[in-house]
C-alpha cells in the first residue's frame, strides 16, 4: 500500500473518528482515525459530512487505520447510514484490512452501496470517478 500521505497545501475539516479533505473534483477523502466509533459519534460525523458536501451524496476515499471493533448497534447503525452521505466507498489500506470491516458491517447482506477495498488510492480513485 502506498503510505497515507495527507496533501500539506489542503484545507483539513477535523473530525472526531477522520479527517476530511473534499477533492475539486467532488470526491470526499477520509483519513481515518483510531478512535472507537459509536452511535454517538458516527452520529456526530455523518452531520459534520453533510456540512462539508452541502448535504450533497459523494463519494467516498477512505484511508483506513487499525481501530477498536464497535459493538453490534453501532456496526448496524453505520452500516444504516451510508446511502444517506455516500454515493460509492474505496477503502484504501493494507491487505486484508478492508475486507475484515466489510465482513463485520455486511456479514449476512450486500452492501447498501458500491464498494471496494484498494490497497493503491490511484486505482481507488479512478474506480471512484464513474461516480461523480
Amino acid at each position: 500500500m502506498n503510505q497515507i500521505v495527507t496533501p500539506q497545501s489542503k484545507e483539513f475539516i477535523k473530525g472526531q473518528i477522520a479527517d476530511y479533505w473534499l477533492s475539486p473534483e467532488g470526491i470526499l477523502h477520509s483519513y481515518s482515525n483510531n478512535t472507537l466509533r459509536t452511535v454517538e459519534n458516527i452520529s456526530e460525523n455523518i452531520a459534520l459530512v453533510k456540512r462539508i458536501t452541502n448535504n450533497k451524496k459523494v463519494p467516498l476515499l477512505v484511508y483506513l487505520v487499525n481501530s477498536p471493533i464497535p459493538d453490534k448497534a453501532t456496526r448496524k447503525f453505520s452500516a444504516e447510514q451510508l446511502p444517506n452521505v455516500y454515493v460509492a466507498m474505496a477503502m484504501v489500506s493494507k491487505p486484508g484490512l478492508a475486507k475484515l470491516i466489510m465482513n463485520l458491517l455486511f456479514k449476512f447482506k450486500e452492501p447498501p452501496i458500491p464498494m471496494k477495498a484498494f490497497t493503491d488510492d490511484n486505482q481507488a480513485k479512478e474506480w471512484l470517478s464513474q461516480y461523480l
